[in-house]
């Protein structure tokens, strides 16, 4: 692939493949990292692309894949919810709707392994047992890290955007 095409591909893609990163992961060295080696691996298997059409998925399933290799390293999918701590925010009288950008902030207070299968099912819409099969965990493991993050998402909600403060 010529050096102007490979610039324009990653102008045109860095910054949605960037907010795919930041779904998965926190720290800005391992987003670059990720998207590095996303790159690499979009420009050197560009001739594995059979639709042009799909380029874009293709890219971003790329993504995902380095993003869940990083996480892999290191969490443990069996680990659950207990010790997460919770600030409450000052409570408005004008009630302000949760945005997406809300949510996806609050999946950061969360571990790891919940956020990550929370994000592949609800986000990136993969079934349990192709998340089970990414992480090398059992469709039960997947399902019930889903439910308690649903369950903590929804207590964090609850609790910083809803309650009056005390």
């Amino acid at each position: 692939m010529h050096r102007d095409a490979q610039r324009q591909v990653y102008e045109l893609m860095a910054p949605k493949l960037y907010g795919t990163c930041k779904r998965y992961l926190k720290k800005e060295e391992e987003i670059e990292e990720a998207m590095a080696d996303a790159f690499y691996t979009i420009f050197t298997k560009m001739e594995q692309l059979k639709e042009v059409h799909a380029f874009e998925a293709w890219a971003r399933k790329i993504t995902v894949n380095h993003c869940l290799a990083s996480i892999k390293k290191n969490t443990n999918f069996n680990m659950y919810l207990d010790d997460v701590k919770l600030v409450s925010q000052p409570f408005s009288e004008e009630l302000t709707p949760l945005e997406e950008e809300d949510l996806l902030n609050l999946l950061h207070h969360i571990p790891e392994g919940c956020r990550t299968i929370f994000t592949l099912f609800v986000i990136e819409g993969y079934g349990h047992k192709e998340i089970a099969s990414m992480l090398n965990i059992s469709e039960g493991t997947s399902k019930s890290q889903l439910n308690a993050s649903k369950t903590k998402l929804k207590e964090l909600v609850n609790k910083l955007y809803y309650q009056k403060a005390k």
